[in-house]
């Protein structure tokens, strides 16, 4: 059995994607089978156990005898899962600064799925509570919060461009994704039909083209380091914009968030998903939305 605890709103994406599933608890999910990469699933319990504990202290003996650091997921139960979660040891989730260190220690889950039944982890997938990624956001310099996917993607998932290399910024405007990356000395290609706010436009690490990202020719920018993309768009169509950079080998790596209108399109995740060297991931700052990541290390060599 494996525990999928889902992004909050999506419990109904992940229950499609994860086979056999056996019960669900609010966003807790478990499941028989395992699924290697689930998209919509902020944190995946590896090995979870199933306990009767009729008491607060029960609960906390146990907790205690596995090992130190647990967070804790209430689909029910609040107060009781918060004086469970005060008797033990302090577990440190301040928000993390951009490239800041992610946590190392381990971190187990629990939750209490009926109120003397205890479902515990000590093994999860993220380091972070409930995989919520909170950063010590920059409220003055980016124009708008989109910036906050990128610094989660570089941070936590250990992904990012290095100085110098080569951007590419698709549907750019007004500029957050830009703004990150010439903050880490990229030369950056930011590309929209909309303006960058003026500051950023500014940079110089930033040129700015009015050109739909659709439009743009990949013969015409040449060969790119990275291609990023928060463009609004129906996802048929940004997989056919990034089928087009990869075909001719015009772009190295890409990061690209897939946004969805109305129903999740299942099917387009799945072709997302078959591209080699593909990861799907619903970021903590993502909303009706995935962001997909192709890193040319990750593709099967020819």
């Amino acid at each position: 059995m494996i525990a999928y605890l889902t992004a909050e709103g999506f419990e109904r994406e992940l229950i499609k994607e994860v086979p056999d599933v056996k019960a669900v608890f609010g966003r807790l999910v478990l499941a028989g089978g395992a699924c290697p990469a689930p998209a919509w699933a902020a944190n995946v319990w590896l090995n979870p156990e199933r306990i009767e504990a009729k008491s607060i202290g029960d609960v906390v003996r146990k907790l205690k005898s596995v090992q130190r650091n647990w967070a804790f997921y209430a689909p029910d139960w609040y107060r009781r899962h918060v004086l469970i979660q005060e008797q033990l040891p302090k577990v440190k989730a301040a928000p993390i600064e951009f490239l800041g260190v992610v946590p190392s220690a381990p971190l187990g889950s629990w939750s209490l799925i009926e109120r003397e039944t205890l479902l515990f982890s000590s093994r999860c997938s993220s380091p972070f509570p409930n995989g919520e990624v909170h950063m010590v956001e920059n409220k003055t310099d980016p124009p708008s919060r989109a910036y906050l996917k990128l610094w989660e993607v570089f941070t936590a998932h250990g992904v990012r461009p290095q100085a110098g290399e080569k951007c590419l910024d698709l549907g750019s405007s007004p500029g957050g994704w830009t703004w990150v990356l010439a903050q880490l000395g990229c030369e950056v290609i930011s590309v929209d039909k909309a303006p960058l706010t003026a500051a950023i436009g500014a940079l110089p690490e930033v040129r700015y083209v009015s050109e739909s990202a659709f439009a743009l020719e990949p013969t015409n920018v040449g060969r790119i380091d990275w291609l990023f993309s928060d463009v609004i768009c129906y996802p048929e169509r940004l997989l056919k914009l990034v089928q087009r950079w990869l075909a001719g080998g015009h772009a190295v790596n890409f990061v690209c968030t897939i946004k969805f209108q109305g129903e999740t399109a299942l099917p387009i995740i799945e072709q997302f998903r078959q591209i080699p060297g593909s990861q799907l991931i619903h970021l903590y700052h993502n909303k009706h939305e995935l962001t997909w990541i192709n890193l040319a290390a990750n593709r099967p060599r020819p």
